[in-house]
């Protein structure tokens, strides 16, 4: 059976020529994907038939010869022979079928026609590789309510722990809700009541940031002398500080003096918080009674001076 000798030279040939029969032709295709199936195919040989091609090139009779262990002549006799076994099974109506390679037949028009058959992959550059089959994937949409809702609750949320975080937004949600809710008639009524789910819901959310940095080690970098002219809340002194700005959180003691420091000589109110459960020194530029105040700040802070400012809400 010579077919086992064309489909090795495949490998290595793009013409492979059967002497008074036709020519296998290659062609190399690029690596696909069937997007209905999620289906990922590598680079491979096409193989097609031209009948016209039929004049011997020796490329054959020679591989057969070597392979065979016989004379050249001997190989293209035997070619001969295969040929015509072939041509009479092709005229008797029958398909001839040819192993790794193709099927072939007359159609009604009788012309000879070529069907591939190639479970094989003839290009050797993809040797090793095969089909494979991986789902879609599904990205995430960020929607235009959750970036309002950031923008609302200034608490830093990086991409990877956007879902993680979503049920606390809907927390801070409902805050933001209930503080634009309410009537003349009730105000006076709810008015504390608001106040302490308000801050139950600020301080769940922000339990949740803590958490996020509680492996972070932070330098603060030397800030440009600016004076930075913030409004007096002369009601603050009298009353309890919940919304406090925070600039960094330092695992060395000395560094968070310094940025205390630092940020004195720029004109802020900061101070150092104790050291937290995670090992870390906060230090704050500001705190503010009211959420309004400190969410006014905190964006012209992280426009002038640093954009990792974040807010923290918590009765010190």
């Amino acid at each position: 059976m010579i077919e086992k000798h064309i489909s090795a030279l495949l490998y290595r040939y793009q013409c492979v020529i059967v002497p008074g029969f036709g020519a296998f032709l290659t062609e190399t295709k690029s690596a696909s994907i069937d997007t209905d199936t999620n289906t990922f195919y590598p680079p491979k040989k096409l193989i097609s038939f031209n009948a016209n091609l039929k004049n011997n090139d020796g490329l054959l009779a020679n591989h057969i010869a070597l392979q065979e262990k016989i004379s050249y002549e001997q190989a293209v006799e035997d070619i001969k022979k295969m040929v015509t076994v072939w041509t009479d099974q092709l005229e008797n109506g029958d398909k001839l079928i040819l192993k790794n390679i193709g099927d072939l037949t007359y159609n009604n028009e009788g012309s000879l026609v070529f069907y591939p058959n190639t479970p094989v992959n003839y290009l050797t550059d993809s040797f090793g590789l095969g089909s494979f089959t991986s789902p879609a994937i599904k990205r995430e949409v960020y929607k235009a309510e959750i970036e309002e809702l950031e923008e609302e609750v200034p608490v830093l949320f990086t991409p990877e722990k956007r879902k993680k975080n979503y049920s606390f937004l809907k927390y801070a949600a409902v805050f933001v809700a209930a503080l634009s809710i309410g009537s003349a008639g009730f105000k006076v009524y709810y008015d504390n009541k608001i106040i302490i789910e308000t801050r139950i819901a600020e301080q769940h959310v922000q339990e949740q940031v803590n958490q996020e940095i509680q492996t972070a080690t932070f330098f603060l970098d030397p800030m440009p002398a600016v004076k930075l002219t913030v409004k007096e809340d002369t009601a603050e002194a009298d009353e309890e500080l919940y919304y406090h700005i925070v600039a960094n959180a330092f695992r060395s003691e000395a560094n968070a003096n310094k940025a205390v420091n630092q940020l004195k000589a720029q004109g802020f109110k900061a101070r150092k918080l104790d050291k937290n459960k995670y090992g870390l020194y906060p230090v704050l530029y500001e705190s503010h009674t009211t959420y309004e105040a400190a969410h006014e700040n905190l964006n012209r802070i992280r426009k002038e001076y640093n954009k990792e400012a974040w807010l923290l809400v918590k009765d010190l």
